[in-house]
């Protein structure tokens, strides 16, 4: 039965292909063998958006970091994509060795290439903004590494990662260092990326007048995804390039019994002409045959969209692995758990199934043992209607180093 008040056909006219059968399987279950070789090469047509005032013109799909099969980018590059994004923390350096070995041989003008310093560390995470005392040689030591790994001179565009306020976004420090970076030649533009709190850091960003590109989340299960799209619009208007991510809203539906539709998950995102070009994770060459299939046909087919309008009638806590990071409920927690990182990290191992990014999240929860097990019932109530106890308890267990033991 539909729940009073859910009936929002027009929800963002985005949805998931029906809810699936409720029965749990393995913390990590064995993905069907996607994988195919090259298909035989045809002639392509792109759209094009041009990343602001950067002037960059990208194919309006890109590609993000999760692969770690340097033939998949090899393929990705040689059929038309042009700009990939890493982070020196996927794999700890090893996902950007990989691609320096994938870009020998490549015209440096061929690819655009993104990385990023994590201001995740340094913060304070009650009050989400720098601390005074914050250091900036990380921030050049991250972007020299980075280069190291990449073989390369420069980098395309180099972002402060994590930025969740507009305190954090406008740390004059950070931008300061950022900016003399771009002017010795380390990289040509300078971005942020938010995982949460998007509209204001977006906002913050284009009233900085010194980053030249944003990334943000952006995606048919926001529940703010109008103020998101209002927000990406002011800064693409001010002249910022617009790069989003989590298009795909956490990849499988019900704890990955059933996919998300991707491709129409990806085009709702990439009907807004002021979102310049998205980063899907993508990770096998079917997957990348689909996105490059969209790069030349964006309009939704009437399957597409009926896929999109089913999950209008559903409530968020049927099913969905996308947490949007919006902090409420570290306050409900009488422990201030980290519980956005968990959220996260599950969404990586059962949507996206992959345990290393899980584990990458999972380091943001200072914690050698989850204090879950000391409330008899959990006070919080996520907005998106998550069982924060029971996916706490779930996930925890890759950091307590075990696959079956709840801690």
């Amino acid at each position: 039965m539909k729940e009073p008040g859910m009936r929002r056909r027009a929800f963002v006219r985005a949805g998931l292909a029906g809810l699936a059968g409720t029965a749990m399987p393995p913390l990590f279950e064995a993905r069907p063998d996607e994988s195919r070789g090259p298909a035989k090469e045809e002639p392509r047509k792109f759209i094009y958006r041009t990343l602001g005032k950067t002037g960059v013109k990208l194919p309006i799909i890109s590609i993000g970091a999760v692969s770690f099969d340097p033939g998949l980018y090899r393929r990705a590059l040689d059929s038309g994509i042009r700009h990939i994004d890493t982070a020196p923390s996927y794999r700890n350096g090893n996902h950007e060795r990989m691609l320096g070995e994938v870009f020998k041989g490549r015209s440096r003008d061929s690819f655009v290439i993104a990385t990023s310093f994590s201001a995740e560390y340094f913060r304070d995470r009650t009050k989400r903004a720098f601390k005074s005392n914050t250091p900036t040689r990380p921030v050049v030591d991250s972007l020299e590494g980075s280069l190291r790994r990449l073989g390369l001179d420069y980098v395309d565009i180099y972002y402060l990662s994590y930025a969740c306020s507009r305190e954090t976004t406008l740390y004059e420090p950070f931008i300061a260092t950022l900016e003399r970076l771009k002017k010795e030649g380390k990289t040509r533009f300078i971005g942020v990326v938010t995982h949460e709190n998007e509209p204001e850091v977006l906002r913050s960003a284009a009233e900085s007048k010194a980053y030249d590109v944003a990334l943000t989340v952006y995606n048919f299960r926001q529940t703010h995804r109008a103020e998101v799209k209002k927000a990406i619009g002011e800064a693409a208007r001010a002249g910022l390039g617009v790069i989003v991510m989590k298009t795909q809203a956490g990849a499988s539906w019900d704890r990955g019994a059933a996919a998300v539709n991707m491709t129409a998950a990806l085009k709702w995102a990439l009907q807004d002409g002021e979102v310049h070009t998205a980063i899907p994770g993508i990770t096998s060459f079917r997957q990348l045959e689909d996105d490059l299939a969209i790069m030349g046909n964006l309009p939704l087919t009437e399957a597409e969209k009926a896929d999109l309008e089913r999950i209008g009638s559903l409530p968020y806590r049927f099913g969905s692995l996308f947490c949007q990071q919006c902090r409420r409920c570290v306050p409900q927690c009488p422990f201030g758990l980290e519980i956005p990182s968990l959220m996260r990290s599950y969404m990586y191992a059962y949507g996206y199934k992959d345990p290393g990014k899980a584990r990458e999240a999972l380091e943001r929860v200072e914690l050698e043992r989850l204090p879950c097990r000391d409330c008899p019932t959990c006070p919080v109530r996520c907005v998106m209607g998550f069982d924060v106890r029971a996916r706490s308890r779930d996930i925890f267990r890759l950091k307590a180093g075990a696959d079956d033991t709840v801690t």
